[in-house]
This record gives C-alpha cells, structure tokens and sequence, in this order.
C-alpha cells in the first residue's frame, strides 16, 4: 500500500507542484505504459508467451502486448549495438509495435561506483540503434541500499548524472536517507525524474511513494514479499502477487496525480510465477476506469 501519512502527502504536494505547472485535468489524456523488469523470463511461459515460444522469439511476443520494457541485463554485463539493433528489429520490423526501452544502467557507476565518463559514453554508444529509432525510454540508475546520503556519494551522484545529462535519467535510492523534500526540490531543479517504486513494508526500506519531478514518471513495482532481506534470490525477492484491490489503490493514486504528468511507465519486477502478467492485467483494466491511455 502506498504511504498516506500526513508527512508523506505534504512532501508529495510540495515535489508535484513545484516542478509542473497545474492544469484542469479533465482536458488532459496522459499515456501510461505497463511492462516488466526484463523480457526473458521463462515463467511468462503459458501466459505472456504461448507455450513452446522460443527464447529467441520472446521481445517479439512481448511487444505484441505491452508498451515498454525495462532492460534490465545491462546491469550485469555490457550490451553491445548489435544487440540492441537486434531488439529494435524483433519489437518494430517483424511486430510493427511502438515498444519503448527503458534500460538500466551497468552496476560499475551505481554498486562497484567505478564508473567514468568514458565509460558512459561507450555505453550511450552502444544504445545508438534506440535512439535512432526513437524507442528509447528513461536511463535507471538504481542504487543498493548502503548508498547512504553522505558527502562523498552526493559529489559521485553529482558527477555521474552530467554524463548522461542529453538523456532522460530516473534515479531509485533505497536508502532512507535520501527520500526528503530537499531531495526531491533538487530533481525537479536539474530535470532528474525520481523512480517510485512500490516497495515491501519492511524495516529499512523507504516507504512507497508516488512522486513526479518531472513531466516523465518512473514506478517500479517490487511486491510486497515480506521476507525482502531473507531471500536467495532476486526472483525470490519478487515472488508476490498484488490483489485486485492493491492494482485499485495505486490506480486511484496515479489518477489522483494525473495532471502532474504527461508520460508514465510502469514496470512489474515479479514475473517470477507469472505474477507481473496477471497484475499489468489488473492494473490495465484499474487504469481504463480512469480514461487513461495505457499502452
């Protein structure tokens, strides 16, 4: 459930209206996209993608259904403009779909923090075959919980933003530290969108929170697996599956919001267990009740 404390509501009142002019939101038809956290899990098998669909041919079944994908496997390793020309074939040229990539930037500039300029542009350079076609979604830099909000990691963040400044970037922190208004204040100031992610009530997670710093919103749905810190794995982490009236509360909650975005995405990070395929459904169908268009 997202976070209604007074405190929260005020710091959400003050980020949206500082940042976006107001305007009568009845006139306003927002777009919003639904997609998950990677393509290439084998638990969409049966849902997503027909029983017996190949590997190969999954980004080809995804951008039949859904309208963005965040990539998420370039935080693991370095992904070369073949690669991506090779997506941007499957998702355009043999689907004919307007699919969106939103990719996650390599864990050297947000875990291991080794990351250069140099080593920023190689990676801008390998997305060439995105931007020409125009499908490129928001940059995320995601950073681990133990980057706290200390001197040193403000001046790293500092430098690691300018390198990719000609491009969309959302930034989720998971540490506490950094989810305060004068945080926020100073996204909206330099343009950074702020990644909302639905977290699990845990201790030492932030609270969820739906925020816009900009006109572009970012939200991660993580679940809400209470045993976040005793999981193995990643897809153990995720392995939740939201209720009908979960999918309702944040509907509301983006409706709520509505005029201070033009652009939304949404990424479910559970398909482990099919789950994300049954929730983009729920969403969807949540969403639609507002007049959203939802891609």
């Amino acid at each position: 459930m997202i976070n209604n404390s007074s405190e929260t509501s005020n710091s959400l009142n003050q980020a949206t209206n500082t940042g976006n002019s107001s305007t009568d939101s009845s006139n306003l038809s927002p777009k919003i996209y639904l997609g998950t956290g990677g393509y290439s899990d084998t638990d969409l098998l049966g849902t997503l993608y027909p029983t017996g669909t190949k590997k190969t041919d999954f980004l080809r079944e995804y951008a039949k259904q859904y309208g963005a994908v965040e990539i998420n496997s370039t935080f693991y390793a370095p992904i070369g403009q073949k690669a991506f020309a090779g997506m941007v074939n499957k998702a355009y040229v043999q689907t004919d779909s307007e699919l969106k990539f939103a990719v996650k930037l390599h864990q050297d500039f947000t875990h291991a923090r080794k990351g250069t300029a140099e080593h920023a542009q190689a990676f801008l350079t390998a997305l060439t075959p995105l931007i020409e076609a125009d499908c490129l979604a928001p940059l995320l830099l995601q950073f681990p919980h133990g980057f706290d909000r200390t001197r040193e990691h403000r001046l790293y963040l500092a430098n690691l933003v300018s390198w990719f400044k000609d491009y969309p970037l959302a930034v989720e922190f998971r540490h506490n530290g950094w989810h305060t208004p004068k945080v926020v204040d100073s996204f909206i100031e330099q343009g950074l969108i702020w990644c909302s992610v639905d977290y699990p009530k845990v201790s030492g997670l932030p609270p969820s929170r739906l925020i816009f710093t900009e006109r572009t919103g970012y939200l991660r749905m993580h679940g809400n697996n209470l045993n976040w810190w005793d999981a193995m794995s990643a897809a153990d982490r995720h392995d939740y599956r939201y209720s009908e009236a979960e999918m309702q509360d944040w509907a509301q909650a983006i409706a709520n919001q509505r005029q201070h975005f033009d652009t939304l995405y949404i990424f479910f990070q559970n398909t482990v267990n099919a789950h994300a395929y049954y929730n983009i459904a729920m969403l969807r169908e949540a969403l639609g009740r507002f007049g959203f268009k939802v891609l």
